[in-house]
């Protein structure tokens, strides 16, 4: 699982041939530890497909703010450097499955 940080968000968010699912999240944030191990199911899931990355907001306020992160766990999908879903809260798995696989069909 890639952790993004100011140093490597261009090259492995903004540069991605792929489409990349951003997680915001806070060790603190007891809806973002239960969200943790379907982000971690799916990341496996569609290894070759999407990219699957993790932003602490903690470290990172200027990225949360970048993309008005306002509650968390907020999962940001980026696809050729533009938001193209956004899910704010705990889904479950087959939920967050469905809308990524909606995603892909579109692109």
């Amino acid at each position: 699982m890639i952790h993004i940080k100011k140093d490597n968000f261009e090259k492995e968010v903004l540069k991605s041939d792929i489409p990349v699912v951003m997680d915001f999240y806070a060790d603190w944030c007891g809806p973002c530890k239960m969200m943790a191990p379907v982000f971690e199911s799916l990341s496996e899931e569609y290894k070759e497909k999407v990219k699957f990355v993790k932003v602490n907001t903690e470290e990172n306020p200027e990225l949360s703010a970048s993309f008005s992160i306002q509650g968390i766990p907020a999962l940001v999908i980026i696809n050729n450097e533009e938001e193209v879903d956004r899910i704010v809260g705990y889904v479950p798995e087959a939920e967050l499955k469905s809308r990524i696989d909606g995603i892909l069909e579109k692109i």
